[in-house]
């Protein structure tokens, strides 16, 4: 894959990781609600420029990250989100 470049964008009630390619002006997008110091991932938006890229697995990795890196735990609701935490147990330690 080409460079892919995630950056995080919060609000006072969520916010977004976005998912920059080199090679595309296309973005995706992994966005949550914040509740009780819970992230509720909830939204997982890859436009098909950029599908089947790895793109939305790269955005739930860099979300996991933070989420260790700053003490939060994530709910999965997006099915996507789901599945990834299905797929990979060695994230129990950030599942809500």
């Amino acid at each position: 894959m080409v460079g892919v470049t995630i950056t995080k964008h919060e609000t006072a009630t969520g916010g977004e990781y976005q998912a920059h390619l080199a090679d595309s002006d296309a973005t995706g997008q992994l966005t949550w609600q914040t509740r009780d110091g819970v992230h509720y991932a909830d939204h997982t938006l890859v436009p098909s420029e950029i599908g089947n890229r790895g793109v939305a697995a790269r955005l739930v990795e860099a979300m996991v990250a933070d989420a260790r890196e700053n003490h939060f735990k994530i709910a999965p609701l997006c099915s996507y989100v789901v599945a990834a935490f299905r797929r990979h147990p060695e994230w129990e330690d950030v599942k809500a």
